[in-house]
């Protein structure tokens, strides 16, 4: 297909033209509703520091965390816009205690949807790129048990992916048929298909705070000398999305392990770590916390944490190693 005729095919028109589902439900529109609630974001994000709305929102979220202004409007765009498709049965994010019941089985709710609204949300302040996860999961849950569809590991996952905020809008999506990457056009207000099929390359890079060097494990800190002396090159962002995106497209590793002060890990299962894993190995690559595939992972409660180690095969099998 030429660059130019594949730059004109539209999310909607891509999604129109693929089976992602064979069960009940209009898995495309759900997609769609959350691409809408990305443009939506994104114009919240360029105009943030014209409208005040930077910094603490002056409550925290479930976690503990500060939560900053634009993390309750992204979560609250993702909740309108979810709640207008008629076959979402559930929502729940990080900003939410518990999963918001939208609508029941026998109501037509055919799926869960779950996000972290903005990741990195801190980094606004500074022009840094953040993002939004998100991860649907099919409900096969009684009327009375509809907030369990979120409590699902990631094998359920029908589509999972992000938008990327930075020097452009990217939507990055997976689902049974692949890797897809789409860029919004400004002027159209549309996302444009601009790669299909993404394939994670090999490359000796890794991504990891090592700041936290002190708080590492044995195998973590095994493994970084071997990079140093290995000739590795070191790229951090500090915003997942972000530092997810790049490894996507440039390979090698991407590392935010267990620390002693964080033994069950930072990130969240079910709406960071999850999507994420499945965007990794629909691209041919794995993630894994120690030898157990992230995708495996039963959860037990829907704000779970995790460590994550993801990347391209062989810069995998390196990591393994060393913490396997």
């Amino acid at each position: 297909m030429s660059r130019f005729y594949e730059s004109l095919i539209t999310l909607e028109a891509h999604l129109a033209t693929r089976k992602l589902y064979d069960g009940p439900g209009d898995l495309a529109g759900v997609v769609t509703a959350i691409a809408f609630a990305g443009k939506s974001i994104a114009r919240k994000i360029r105009r943030a520091r014209l409208e005040d709305v930077l910094g603490a929102a002056g409550g925290e979220n479930v976690h503990g965390e500060a939560q900053q202004k634009l993390d309750v409007m992204a979560d609250r765009i993702l909740l309108h816009a979810l709640r207008a498709h008629p076959h979402v049965a559930a929502y729940a994010s990080e900003e939410q205690g518990d999963p918001v019941v939208l609508r029941p089985a026998s109501d037509g709710g055919r799926f869960a949807v779950l996000a972290d609204p903005l990741d990195g949300s801190s980094n606004i302040d500074v022009a840094v790129s953040v993002g939004t996860i998100f991860s649907i999961l099919p409900n096969r849950e009684g009327d009375d048990a509809t907030a369990r569809s979120a409590l699902q590991p990631g094998l359920h996952q029908l589509a999972a992916g992000y938008v990327l905020y930075g020097s452009s809008v990217v939507l990055v999506l997976a689902t049974a048929r692949g890797v897809d990457l789409f860029v919004l056009d400004p002027d159209l207000g549309e996302f444009l298909l601009a790669k299909q099929g993404i394939r994670m390359p090999e490359a000796d890079i890794y991504s990891i705070n090592e700041a936290y060097w002190n708080e590492f494990d044995d195998g973590v800190r095994a493994y970084l000398a071997w990079a140093h002396e290995s000739g590795y090159a070191s790229r951090y962002i500090g915003s997942m999305v972000a530092d997810v995106h790049r490894t996507l497209l440039k390979g090698g590793t991407f590392l935010y392990p267990a620390m002693r002060k964080a033994p069950e890990g930072k990130l969240r299962l079910l709406y960071e770590a999850s999507p994420m894993a499945l965007v990794v190995e629909r691209a041919g690559g794995v993630a894994a916390v120690g030898n157990q595939r992230i995708l495996e992972i039963e959860p037990a409660k829907l704000h779970q944490k995790t460590p994550v180690m993801l990347g391209s095969p062989k810069a995998m099998e390196a990591l393994m190693r060393f913490v396997g």
